[in-house]
């Protein structure tokens, strides 16, 4: 049986599915989906093929989008109300115009802005919020209960907003470990559990700083004292194969690696052409090879420095870096990559895949050597994820 590739793409106007054989060079475009909700992450289950959006935000509501049917129908499950729901209940002419009374109250309505993130760990359904929140399903998205745990935190009333503000954005998990799970705030940083929940460790020490030493509620930057990680965490992966938990991070002050878990990290952005960046990604089977796409700096623009794209790479953990640029726009290129918008598939030799603001999807089959665009005119691409099925 042939296996097929699909990219799970979430936009500004709703969901994209671009399928593929498993020779990766032919690819077919489906959408926009989910009533055009604006979509930030989707994710699937490779066992059932479920698929699962993250959408809306202020205007529509928060909530999650569900395809047992590989996106022919969707179901919503709303997390919270948005304004258009407070506008139809007072308004009967809206009603007409729309065709829909309003939305029940939804079981977190008043407390959830946007769903940032999804993530399937172990049989449960994460989804991190803005205000920064992390909510679990074990019904397969039907019904949420918040991670209290997590909200609970003792640093949880100095946590402080990012650019666009308060969101919980990234969700890693362990495969062997179900207990075991991370997330990424803008700006609190990371945040790391080892018995499901239940309780949760601040991790932004730097390897240069003694246990302890880190783990008050100094200044978020890399600044003065040097010993803590910048707090607004861009993105984070973990390394599927190797010893140990292996994490790599693109933050907004540089990239990091870590060999324990996030207990410490190393500066590894010696050799970028910026510290500045919003994806990373590892390669499926060799926890050394890592990608990222630097971008100017925060106030320069934020796309490619000298407005010429290119992905970086290391083989080494984030020793030595080298610059991939075959296929890429080398001039006039303003275009910006946001943090989900990266991500590989499983073959021997790695796919890469990256989506940009201005609506092209990338593609690599080489590892990063060679890139072709595969798809362009989409909405602004928030997200890129790989759903492999036999």
């Amino acid at each position: 049986m042939t296996e097929s590739l699909t990219l799970l793409i979430g936009t500004s106007k709703g969901v994209f599915l671009l399928s593929s054989d498993a020779a990766r060079t032919d690819w077919s475009l489906r959408g926009p989906m989910c009533d055009g909700w604006p979509t930030n992450h989707v994710v699937g289950d490779p066992d059932t093929g479920t698929l699962w959006a993250a959408s809306g935000g202020e205007w529509h509501g928060a909530g999650v989008w569900r395809s047992d049917d590989g996106g022919a129908t969707w179901s919503l499950s709303l997390l919270a109300n948005g304004q258009m729901d407070e506008w139809l209940a007072n308004d009967e002419a809206m009603r007409k115009m729309f065709g829909r009374d309003p939305a029940p109250d939804a079981p977190f309505k008043g407390h959830v802005n946007a769903l940032w993130s999804l993530g399937l760990n172990h049989g449960t359904l994460y989804a991190g919020a803005k205000p920064a929140a992390l909510f679990a399903s074990t019904d397969r998205g039907e019904t949420w209960q918040k991670v209290q745990g997590l909200s609970d935190h003792p640093s949880a009333d100095g946590w402080e907003p990012g650019a666009a503000g308060l969101v919980l954005h990234t969700i890693v998990g362990a495969p062997q470990t179900p207990d075991k799970l991370w997330v990424g705030i803008s700006a609190a940083g990371v945040f790391a559990t080892e018995d499901g929940g239940k309780t949760w460790e601040r991790r932004n020490r730097l390897s240069n700083a003694e246990p302890g030493e880190a783990q008050g509620h100094g200044d978020p930057a890399l600044g003065a004292c040097g010993h803590e990680v910048g707090h607004c965490v861009h993105n984070m992966v973990r390394a599927a194969q190797g010893p140990g938990d292996t994490l790599y991070q693109q933050n907004h002050h540089g990239v990091f690696r870590s060999s324990d878990g996030g207990r410490s990290w190393e500066d590894i952005a010696t050799g970028l052409p910026s510290t500045f960046g919003f994806p990373i990604a590892v390669h499926p089977h060799d926890p050394s090879t890592l990608w990222v796409l630097p971008l100017n700096g925060d106030s320069q623009g934020r796309y490619p420095p000298d407005a010429s794209a290119a992905v970086w790479r290391s083989r080494d953990g984030g020793k030595t870096w080298h610059d991939l640029r075959a296929g890429l726009p080398a001039k006039n290129c303003f275009f910006t990559v946001l943090r989900q918008a990266m991500a590989t598939d499983k073959a021997k030799q790695a796919g890469v895949y990256f989506g940009t603001n201005t609506g092209s999807i990338f593609a690599s089959t080489d590892e990063g050597d060679t890139w072709v665009e595969i798809a362009r005119h989409l909405p602004m691409v928030l997200s890129v994820e790989v759903l492999h099925r036999a």
